[in-house]
């Protein structure tokens, strides 16, 4: 071969050619061309550019000296001819002789930068064992948060250094607090950094039932945690929207949904949405009045019916998704109503909320018992005979004539969610699959059989012309996939429930149903309830965020609700 010098003039176009890399010096050394990165074509780095070593004299000597400096723990071989690829550009050394002690490649004996007689087919390689720790690119991180935030905690506790001063007011009397400054500022919520900078002290008022759980608010400024109850969350909720807290206010206000399950007298439920009007805060309105509406019944039953206030009861008379056993029993609850609360003498007040109830839903011999079963109607006989009139027209008068002389898109001729007799099915099940059982054919295994499915039958219309054109229906649910798939179904997710027609049915251009699902949590409170799609309605579950209300129990009952309505 050859010898192949290359000139001065050489060097001088590659160093102008050259653009080296940041951080690169003479001599360095590169793996090019291996599957990994502790093997590869040996590129050495001189006068700004990088070059290869021909393979003459390699051997295991020069390999470990090149994986030392690339920081390996040492060489497994050296690589011979080309077999990582051929390079480009000079070949820089040839010829080389470590004695295998040497720090740096470029230490050892070579004949000459760049004096070469190879050509790039025997470019040298090497492979050198893996240096797993420097390999290893994973990150583990040291969270020491917790401790900071029971530092933080201790110090306000001990007030060391407190420089801004919270004065709390209530009927039981004052109580002061000291906090810092410098915590407060540290609040991710810059309009409670904004609110506070000017300020040296900040008054507040609170109520005597608020007091006990301030400490607890202000306690949180220092280590966003907080423990709150029924009893405590509409204090934490007034206290965030006074300090401009928006993250707190806004977590305070979704538990309001997963605490009003929780007292059986409602007492809390009515407290709650009187604040939340007064707050002015219109979706934890809805989440309260939503609650007190599914479960009506029990609410009329319970202490706190008396202590709604009229505008509430306005409110919940005006929803169609009130449930109750039928509109009667609603007209009873009323009555109740306002016989506790300032007696029958004020016509005014008592026509607007009797112009609410929905006399036309009223069964035909629920409202000719009236004028002998109710304590009003002696005494308001005028108020009670327009509604009345309604009624009986609705339940007499055919379709078509209703449709050309009254206004039967008001609500009055809307049904509410009605769970008496016979307009609703009720199934008691656990939400746990059938358990395997033994089968003479297959052995043990899941038996395929639904012991749920159910049938019943409803008038085709809650009309008195209708009340002898019946219409059967098919319930089922379903817990697991395959039952689904057994009935010719695909549900998206399980549980599920199944309601549709047993048998087609006459005056179908008449009437459509808005059938419901009504879940109930071990017979305690309603906590879900869903419209039938194409006969179907998937049930939420805690996992999925879905409900509307928890219900931590595997026992639900299953609430299948027939809602006629004459189709406009």
């Amino acid at each position: 071969m050859g010898k192949h010098v290359i000139s001065p003039a050489v060097w001088l176009v590659l160093l102008w050619l050259g653009v080296p890399c940041s951080g690169v010096q003479e001599g360095d050394l590169r793996l090019v061309g291996g599957q990994l990165p502790s093997e590869g074509r040996v590129e050495v780095y001189h006068h700004g550019s990088w070059g290869t070593v021909c393979d003459d004299s390699w051997d295991v000597a020069e390999a470990q000296v090149v994986c030392r400096q690339l920081r390996y723990p040492g060489a497994l071989s050296a690589v011979q001819g080309g077999k990582y690829g051929q390079g480009s550009g000079p070949i820089w050394l040839d010829d080389l002789g470590c004695l295998g002690t040497e720090s740096r490649l470029s230490g050892c004996s070579f004949k000459g930068w760049g004096v070469s007689d190879c050509s790039h087919s025997e470019d040298a390689g090497v492979v050198c064992e893996r240096n797993l720790l420097q390999e290893n690119k994973q990150v583990y991180t040291l969270d020491d948060t917790s401790s900071l935030s029971e530092d933080l905690e201790r110090l306000f506790n001990n007030g060391r250094g407190c420089d801004f001063n919270v004065t709390v007011q209530s009927p039981d009397g004052g109580e002061s607090f000291c906090l810092h400054r410098l915590v407060l500022s540290m609040s991710h919520e810059s309009s409670t950094i904004t609110f506070l900078q000017d300020l040296d002290t900040i008054n507040i008022n609170v109520t005597q039932a608020c007091q006990p759980h301030v400490s607890k608010f202000l306690r949180y400024l220092y280590t966003r945690k907080i423990d709150i109850t029924i009893s405590s969350v509409e204090c934490i909720h007034q206290l965030a929207t006074d300090f401009r807290m928006k993250s707190l206010q806004e977590g305070a206000g979704r538990l309001f949904s997963w605490l009003l399950p929780g007292d059986a007298t409602f007492k809390s439920q009515v407290a709650l949405y009187e604040y939340a009007v007064r707050a002015g805060d219109g979706v934890l309105q809805e989440t309260c009045m939503q609650f007190l509406a599914w479960n009506c019944e029990a609410l009329i039953g319970s202490p706190a019916w008396s202590d709604l206030s009229q505008s509430a009861m306005s409110v919940l008379m005006s929803r169609s998704d009130v449930v109750v056993p039928d509109e009667a029993f609603l007209l009873e609850g009323l009555e109740s109503w306002i016989l506790a609360q300032r007696g029958d003498d004020d016509a005014e007040w008592l026509e607007s909320l009797l112009g609410l109830v929905r006399f036309p839903m009223i069964p035909a011999e629920k409202l000719y018992d009236l004028q002998f079963i109710s304590d009003l109607y002696p005494h308001h006989k005028e108020l009670y005979r327009e509604g009345m009139l309604r009624g009986f027209q609705f339940n007499t008068v055919a379709f078509h004539k209703l449709q050309d002389q009254s206004n039967i898109n008001k609500a009055e001729y809307t049904p509410r969610i009605y769970t008496g007799s016979p307009w609703s099915l009720v199934v008691n099940v656990s939400n746990v699959p059938d358990s395997y059982q033994y089968n003479y054919h297959h052995g043990y295994g899941y038996s395929g059989y639904n012991s749920r499915a159910r049938s019943f039958e409803t008038p085709l219309h809650n009309s008195l012309l209708f009340h002898s054109e019946k219409c059967g229906w098919s319930t089922d649910i379903f817990l697991t996939n395959q039952e689904c798939l057994n009935r010719g179904l695909r549900c998206e997710s399980v549980p599920a429930a199944w309601m549709g027609p047993s048998r087609l049915f006459q005056y179908q251009n008449i009437t459509r149903f808005s059938n419901k699902l009504l879940l109930n949590c071990e017979g305690d409170y309603i906590f879900q309830i869903q419209d039938f799609k194409n006969n179907l309605a998937l049930v939420p579950s805690n996992s999925t965020k879905g409900q509307s209300y928890p219900c931590e129990s595997e026992r639900y009952e299953y609430h299948f609700i027939v809602q006629p309505q004459y189709e406009l």
